[in-house]
């Protein structure tokens, strides 16, 4: 079990730095490829665990894919193309790659068995399996279908028209691919609207998408045409170093060729409501996605109100976002954010405790959290509890801190954003 060692910033952070591929879109270019027809090749795709997963898990249905570190190629042989594995396929920590495969493997007329590590374990997978099977596949596992492992034989299925209780863009991701292959239209109606990634990609991929408000459609018997798709950076993991650069004193720094899509961009409203010093220049769209430079710098912070329709646009910045909180003037308050709950870790609690081990005036609530703000924040022993955006957001506040914080369990940062710590020592280098 590793542990890093975060010190307090003596110097800021400065320079220039692309952070690694969008996680959410990678694994989608990798997934659509490997149904489409033809050769897809992705640029900028992120090497981190969670997508590996993804590659791994299709390589067992029968899909040639070939990667070296951000390049991936995929031979594509249709739908078809998938044959059943004699491998359980196993998806690690990643939640997307479960729940969007489900949505694939619902339709195929073959047995397969997904399995993961202890966290996707603990997460919910009810929320697909129930309208997966009301379209007719058999899928079962623990308490019902309800978590991991699950089985699967797919076979011939029927469009629905879903109302999901919660704003999930795996939950619509999984039925829409269901749909894709199902007889009729299927469509998904949410509550708020989730990031939007795989209606966009499904569109450069050559399929019609339909939307209307809060509700997506697909009509059944549409195929994948192979594609070149370019990867933007992520803004999840840009995330943290837009609030390193915004809460650590001298700091000045570019963060290039970043996703700017607006499903997912809360992070950037919440530093500008806030106060941040922040601007967005070189606009521009690739691929579908749009994506811009950010420049921010040290900035005067004050406490704000997130919740709402906002919180589906962040809802995996929040760990950090309660980092930036302390050192805010005055209270934040985060609510409407249950969904963090069923997360790799319960990130309500995580986020509560090991903050306050750190001296942080923070307090949980049932769905979020209450952060009194500035904070002197003292370096002491915590864990990331295998969550890859609990860690990267403790290692964010050690940077601040007064003596040296140790993150129990530092791997877990693997998972998005393998040379994170290498970004932190060249942008303290960098003037």
């Amino acid at each position: 079990m590793s542990t890093a060692i975060v010190k307090h910033s003596q110097v800021g952070l400065n320079g220039t730095i692309q952070v690694p591929g969008d996680k959410s879109i990678s694994h989608r270019a990798v997934m659509f490829g490997a149904i489409a027809e033809g050769t897809t090749t992705v640029e900028g795709f992120l090497p981190g665990e969670d997508c590996l997963s993804t590659i791994s898990c299709f390589r067992k249905l029968g899909v040639s894919i070939e990667q070296t570190e951000d390049k991936v190629t995929i031979e594509g042989k249709g739908w078809d193309g998938l044959t059943e594995p004699s491998e359980i396929l196993d998806v690690g920590n990643s939640g997307t790659t479960t729940r969007l495969m489900l949505g694939i493997l619902a339709t195929r007329p073959f047995h397969s068995v997904i399995i993961g590590d202890d966290s996707i374990a603990k997460r919910p997978m009810a929320r697909v399996t129930e309208p997966l099977r009301s379209m007719g596949s058999d899928i079962d596992g623990r308490q019902n279908g309800n978590y991991t492992p699950l089985s699967i034989r797919g076979g011939a299925t029927k469009g629905i028209k879903f109302q999901s209780k919660v704003a999930s863009a795996q939950v619509k991701s999984a039925i829409l691919l269901a749909g894709l292959q199902s007889e009729g239209v299927t469509s998904v109606s949410e509550p708020a609207l989730s990031r939007d990634h795989t209606e966009r990609m499904l569109e450069a991929y050559g399929v019609e998408v339909k939307r209307d408000g809060l509700t997506v459609s697909v009509e059944g018997g549409q195929s994948l045409k192979a594609q070149h798709i370019v990867v933007p950076g992520d803004i999840s993991s840009a995330a943290f170093f837009l609030v390193a650069a915004a809460i650590v004193p001298n700091s000045n720094i570019t963060i290039e060729g970043v996703g700017m899509n607006p499903t997912r961009s809360g992070i950037i409203d919440v530093l500008l409501n806030m106060g941040a010093t922040m601007t967005i220049q070189n606009e521009r769209v690739v691929g579908g996605e749009p994506i811009a430079d950010i420049t921010i710098s040290t900035s005067a912070l004050k406490g704000i109100e997130i919740g709402g329709d906002l919180i589906p646009r962040l809802i995996d910045e929040i760990p950090v976002i309660a980092v930036l909180a302390t050192q805010a003037e005055g209270k934040t308050v985060i609510r409407d954010a249950e969904e963090l709950k069923v997360k790799e870790t319960n990130r309500i609690d995580t986020v509560v405790s090991e903050l306050s081990k750190l001296g942080a005036k923070i307090q949980a609530t049932d769905d979020g959290m209450i952060i009194e703000g500035p904070s002197s924040l003292k370096g002491t022993s915590v864990s990331s509890f295998g969550d890859h955006r609990i860690g990267m957001a403790l290692a964010i506040a050690g940077l601040i801190t007064d003596g040296d914080v140790q993150i129990g369990r530092s791997d877990a940062i693997a998972v998005s954003y393998p040379n994170f710590f290498e970004h932190i020592k060249q942008l303290q280098q960098d003037k």
